[in-house]
């Protein structure tokens, strides 16, 4: 066990991966000579060569559609999109192959392919380089779209992702690089589609994934302390496939919900997961489920602006306290 940075678990991933597995390349923009734009790739180009680490044109729609023959033919490519609002240049490769060859071809080819992506805002990056876009490929069956919130699952799913046969969309935030945390040795994968219950409780569950989940965490902890709320959190982790089972038993333990998201609330990650606390769990709610989402308008550029517009502490918090109160359940301590 070690403790180091979500950045270091992936740039430690990617290195032992290639290691293990010759067929293992890397492609993007600037990830060799300039080692990545976050330095996820920094010092693999000197020890694996330009023929495993590939630097590539600003020109993501074609090198994504390389990515995607050469994991026909046998390799285990890992994209790099400098950002996920770029992704967009490649949605037609990633849409309309990556996502659909399996099935078109009869499954006589697999396409074992990795697009390692950040996204989220709060970096004062302006509108068009802030968007959490995952739900675009969530929506895509034939994709499988991941995003862990900590160092040790930023390991574990990178490592099934790379071993996985089919395209995964592997999302990083941007806030989160520079978090610590305990990451196990050995190269367990993780099973996608499996989501984390994090923390345990029986008050109310809060749901979130990539950053929210993190957040998430933070808020159970403060109202514990603070209010001796028994808050439990669930970790999506997968958003396709999306662990259903675990969200209905959460919500059937607690009989209330609070689900979390960067995105905008409308068609948002959130809609899913409160239409399937409906379905599973819904003679077991106390409370309607409330969502958490940022602002619908594009991301200002303004950083006062930016963070008004972002869903925030105090937003999670006030969530909890309004779900609690309608049904009578927060503890005395609260309301003094």
């Amino acid at each position: 066990m070690a403790v180091m940075t979500f950045r270091q678990a992936l740039h430690d991933t990617l290195r032992d991966e290639m290691h293990r597995d010759e067929n293992v390349v890397l492609m993007g923009e600037e990830i060799g000579v300039f080692e990545g734009s976050y330095k996820i790739t920094a010092g693999l180009l000197p020890e694996f060569g330009e023929r495993r680490v590939r630097d590539t044109p600003i020109a993501e729609e074609g090198f994504t559609g390389a990515a995607i023959g050469a994991a026909m033919l046998g390799l285990r490519p890992v994209v790099e999109i400098m950002t996920i609002n770029f992704s967009l240049l490649a949605l037609d490769q990633i849409v309309n192959h990556a996502a659909k060859i399996y099935g078109m071809f009869g499954g006589q080819a697999r396409v074992p392919l990795v697009i390692r992506t950040p996204g989220g805002g709060g970096q004062q990056l302006g509108a068009t380089h802030s968007q959490n876009i995952e739900l675009y490929y969530a929506f895509v069956p034939g994709m499988k779209v991941v995003a862990p919130s900590t160092p040790a699952d930023a390991k574990a799913l990178l490592l099934a992702a790379i071993r996985d046969d089919d395209p995964v969309l592997f999302l990083e935030n941007l806030a989160l690089y520079n978090t610590k945390g305990d990451v196990p040795d050995g190269d367990t994968p993780a099973e996608i589609g499996r989501a984390a219950i994090t923390r345990r409780g029986s008050d109310l569950t809060l749901i979130g994934y990539s950053r929210t989940a993190f957040v998430a965490n933070q808020v159970a902890q403060e109202l514990a302390e603070t209010e001796g709320l028994d808050i439990e959190v669930v970790d999506l982790r997968s958003l396709r496939p999306l662990d259903r089972a675990t969200i209905v038993e959460s919500v059937k333990r607690t009989s209330c919900a609070v689900v979390l998201e960067d995105d905008w609330l409308t068609y948002g990650i959130g809609a899913e997961v409160a239409a399937t606390i409906s379905d599973g769990a819904f003679d077991y709610l106390d409370a309607p489920v409330r969502r958490v989402a940022m602002a619908e308008v594009p991301l200002p550029y303004s950083k006062v602006l930016e963070t008004a517009a972002l869903p925030s502490h105090e937003d999670v918090i006030n969530a909890v306290y309004q779900t609690l109160d309608a049904v009578g359940r927060r503890r005395p301590a609260a309301r003094r």
